[in-house]
């Protein structure tokens, strides 16, 4: 994995961009035109030029073209209440009047983490936030049971959003639609390799593949020439899987120093 090249004047003016001489921004991006801003209440990915994106999230999910990507932090939601909604209502509060990707997570989004990786022409920059609150092991941890069914004397509680890895993969490429699914299975195996080095396991003891509510978006600036492929053994599959494993490993080291050891995971 290279350096990264140096910001280009593209960032200047855009959310979360420090040109100042001397001073690295954590959050650039290196991609011309995006820019990453993480605070408590979001992370947010603003794109001059739109992207094509593929992704799980709760809002713009499946295939479509955006400019504005939100990862809201929730603590909880009222259980008569739409996420949608939410999302939707937060999105407005923040200006965005267009179509945008939205997710959600229960994890610390001031402690999400962006790692950038580069060869050549090709960069990849991706923004993750890490909540290990309900881990599982795919294939071996038993589905969740659904709620109880309230009492009508009871009054309702908004059960705790669960924590989730959201992970954001941006791409200064044009992939094609199969090369984006490619993608998604790339950075999904590399989270999961990530918390198999930190010995993250779910609550039998199995090792963790990843947590029940994770979501993965996939955006492309569509500069270049059309890549079919995105797997590990490909160029960006490969910088897109270690940019993934080390903004996870980052996040894992910073949460151990904070804790002053291993704690709740």
């Amino acid at each position: 994995m290279t350096e990264p090249p140096a910001a280009t004047a593209d960032d200047a003016g855009l959310p979360g961009r420090h040109t100042d001489a001397g001073r690295r921004d954590p959050f650039a991006t290196h991609i011309p035109g995006i820019a990453v801003t993480v605070d408590s209440a979001a992370v947010r990915v603003t794109s001059r030029r739109p992207l094509r994106v593929l992704s799980s999230a709760l809002v713009g999910d499946g295939l479509d073209e955006t400019r504005e990507i939100v990862n809201m932090h929730v603590d909880d939601v009222a259980p008569d209440a739409s996420p949608e909604r939410v999302l939707r209502a937060f999105a407005a509060r923040l200006g965005i009047d267009e179509p945008f990707v939205g997710l959600m997570t229960a994890a610390a989004t001031e402690h999400a983490r962006l790692a950038v990786a580069a060869e050549g022409a090709l960069t990849v920059a991706v923004v993750v936030s890490v909540g290990l609150s309900n881990t599982v092991c795919a294939g071996v941890t038993a589905p969740a049971a659904p709620p109880p069914a309230p009492t009508p004397s009871a009054a309702p509680s908004a059960p705790p959003a669960p924590g989730t890895i959201n992970v954001v993969l941006l791409l200064d490429a044009e992939l094609t639609p199969a090369a984006m699914v490619n993608a998604v299975i790339t950075a999904t195996e590399a989270k999961t390799m990530a918390l198999g080095e930190w010995k993250v396991l779910d609550p039998g003891g199995a090792p963790a593949s990843g947590t029940s509510t994770d979501a993965v978006v996939v955006a492309c600036t569509r500069r270049g020439a059309a890549l079919d492929y995105a797997g590990p053994g490909t160029t960006i599959g490969y910088l897109a899987a270690r940019a993934v494993r080390e903004a996870i490993g980052r996040i894992c080291r910073e949460k151990i120093a904070r804790d002053g050891g291993r704690v709740g995971w």
